[in-house]
Formats: C-alpha cells, sequence, structure tokens
C-alpha cells in the first residue's frame, strides 16, 4: 500500500503540474484577446460573455460529475486575475 501511495502522490504532482500550465495558457489566451479587442476599438469587458464562460464550464463540470461550484470559483478567479491584469496595463 505505501507503493500505491506514493504513485498517486506522484500522479497528484503531474496533474498540479499541467493544471498550472492549462491556467497560464487560458490566462495568456484571455489577455491576448484583451490586446484584440484593443485594437478592434471593442470594449475589454465584457460582463455578459464572462457569465457566460462560466456558466458552460459550471454545465461541463456538472456533465462530468465535478463540483460545480469549484469550477466556477476557478473560472471567475481566473477571469478575474486576467482582468486586473488587463486594467493594470491599460
Amino acid at each position: 500500500m505505501k507503493e500505491r501511495l506514493e504513485e498517486v502522490r506522484q500522479r497528484i504532482i503531474e496533474l498540479d503540474e499541467a493544471l498550472v500550465d492549462l491556467i497560464g495558457e487560458r490566462k495568456a489566451l484571455v489577455l491576448e484577446v484583451g490586446r484584440i479587442k484593443t485594437e478592434l476599438g471593442l470594449p475589454v469587458l465584457d460582463p455578459a460573455r464572462e457569465a457566460a464562460v462560466v456558466r458552460r464550464a459550471a454545465a461541463l463540470a456538472r456533465e462530468k460529475g465535478i463540483d460545480e461550484e469549484l469550477t466556477r470559483d476557478v473560472i471567475w478567479r481566473i477571469i478575474a486575475s486576467a482582468r486586473e491584469e488587463q486594467e493594470g496595463s491599460g
């Protein structure tokens, strides 16, 4: 059982690394969207779109049997982080 414990812990470490990479990639894409919208003269902030993205993520979580509230919290936090960065560079 100790060997299995170490295998599971190692897999968690690998997943944490993948999650961090995905969060970084998602945030970079959101920032790129903001830059493109600025170049096109469009408003960067779009609360309706943000809410739709969060609803979609929650629906995906529900379909997969994953905690919807946790999913909403994570997506909102990533959105807020990108927004803060956009406002700081704006």
